[in-house]
């Protein structure tokens, strides 16, 4: 049986206030000449569909065109709600339309409850664990921890409590139906390493500068070996792809949400689960939009050096070197990079002043400060102008003082 795994879409979002909104709809186009051209069973969203609890309406309806065309290549959808979702908005009217095989799983109390899908060799039951609240834990079933050391649902405090919980639901609803095929979807955040030094630092490795952190009390990340067993766990919550274990991935996002993915290869796993339950996957890269570049330097060789043009059509964040901070640089970088999204000032030779507000104003008149001010945004001190504009300001604002007496 075949899968498209895919997470993370966050519709909704924008990049440095660019609306992704058509950068999305390409992606998601591409998902479903996918699911159609490689004929898959089911498509696997493990999670953060929407961007906010409370989407904008324009994302509602791609998320909605989205499900139709993917439903319309014959393929399953198996949707999970992560942290950046509304479980309930999401998952409203998931019973109903359970029959038209799009499944939504959104509540904790269901994520023993598989969809199960079959073909000749038999079913694959898939669980989907949706992202779980550690404060709120997972509603009491029939199916709970046992055991000395095994806490209550409502009183579960950590990500790997809670998830521990839910997979051992997993397991024993799994033994109960004699399931030897089972595809597991979590949103959460998984590393790898055999101790919690090891998987702190390879935690610390796999995040991304546009992902929320969903830690408490300084741990958000449970152990790769707690999915062992399955045969295919489908992970989404981390941006970048990820291969924990040959049956254990991350699919990532679709496209870059910040600068610190700028290198990332976009895309969902092509999964194949077998008649035994062993599991293969291949990378099928997504388009890319527009490529998210770095520069640095100053503005003068960024404008005219031919170096910079194949960085033309790139999503930019640019930071300039100059001795003295350039007139109008946004409006003159744009000329030549229409995309430039941040842009920074970082001059050379300049070394950073640590001090704090009340040392760095200690002892200067009013007119001493704003010079100071000046200097630290530009790098070059007040024209004689200026100076007459200061004085000129600072008298208005004492003859005011002086007439609320």
């Amino acid at each position: 049986m075949r899968f498209l795994h895919t997470s993370d879409w966050h519709l909704g979002r924008s990049l440095h206030r660019f609306d992704l909104r058509e950068a999305q709809e390409r992606f998601l186009g591409h998902l479903v000449e996918t699911a159609r051209s490689e004929r898959v069973d089911a498509v696997l969203v493990a999670g953060d569909i929407y961007d906010r609890a409370i989407p904008p309406v324009d994302s509602v309806a791609l998320y909605e065109d989205a499900l139709a065309r993917l439903r319309g290549t014959g393929a399953r959808v198996v949707l999970i709600s992560g942290n950046h979702d509304s479980a309930r908005r999401l998952g409203v009217n998931s019973a109903l339309i359970d029959a038209a095989g799009v499944h939504l799983r959104t509540k904790p109390e269901r994520l023993a409850d598989p969809v199960l899908l079959g073909d000749e060799h038999g079913e694959i039951a898939v669980y989907g664990i949706p992202y779980l609240e550690p404060a709120v834990g997972i509603p009491a079933t029939g199916l709970r921890a046992t055991g000395p050391d095994a806490e209550p649902p409502a009183r579960v405090r950590s990500h790997g409590t809670v998830l521990h919980d839910a997979v051992l639901r997993i397991h024993a609803d799994a033994a109960a139906r004699g399931a030897t095929r089972t595809v597991v979807m979590a949103h959460a955040w998984v590393a790898n390493g055999d101790d919690d030094a090891e998987r702190a630092e390879a935690a610390r490795q796999q995040g991304s500068a546009s992902e929320r952190d969903i830690s408490v009390g300084g741990i958000g990340y449970v152990p790769a070996s707690l999915f062992a067993g399955f045969s295919y766990v489908a992970l989404g919550h981390l941006h970048g792809r990820q291969v924990l274990a040959e049956q254990v991935r991350y699919s990532g996002s679709p496209l870059p949400y910040s600068f610190s993915e700028k290198d990332h290869k976009k895309g969902s796993w092509l999964v194949e689960v077998g008649i035994d339950g062993k599991t293969t996957a291949e990378f099928v890269a997504a388009p890319v939009y527009r490529r998210l570049t770095e520069l640095t330097g100053r503005i003068g060789e960024l404008l005219t050096s031919a170096e910079y043009d194949r960085y033309a059509g790139d999503f930019l964040a640019v930071t300039l070197t100059d001795t003295a901070r350039p007139q109008a640089a946004m409006d003159r970088l744009r000329g030549r990079f229409p995309h430039v999204l941040t842009l920074e000032f970082k001059p050379d030779g300049v070394t950073a002043d640590h001090r704090g507000y009340g040392e760095k104003v200690r002892g200067r008149d009013d007119r001493e400060v704003a010079a100071e001010f000046v200097r630290h945004v530009r790098n070059t001190g007040p024209t004689a102008a200026e100076r007459e504009l200061f004085d000129a300001a600072f008298a208005a604002c004492r003859d005011h003082e002086e007439g609320d007496r």
